[in-house]
């Protein structure tokens, strides 16, 4: 088999393949979506112990980016 370009999935590609995955397809069909090889799926599932992580989710207490915009203008100008 050729050898292809590494591909990096982005978070809404790791959800595509947790749904097939957690309703009992397997890694053969869900990699054919992708045109890839059934380890390029199974290196995500293993990090994670084949257990969906949590979809993550920025602290209510953190900044937004334009609340940093402010600050950063707010110092620089002194």
């Amino acid at each position: 088999m050729k050898q292809r370009r590494r591909i990096y999935y982005n978070a809404q590609q790791r959800a595509i393949i947790w749904e097939p995955y957690q309703q009992g397809e397997s890694l053969h069909n869900i990699a054919k979506f992708f045109d890839r090889g059934h380890s390029s799926i199974q290196g995500i599932l293993v990090k994670s112990g084949r257990i969906r992580p949590p979809v993550k989710k920025r602290a209510a207490s953190s900044l937004t980016a334009q609340e940093r915009e402010e600050i950063s203008r707010g110092i620089s100008s002194q």
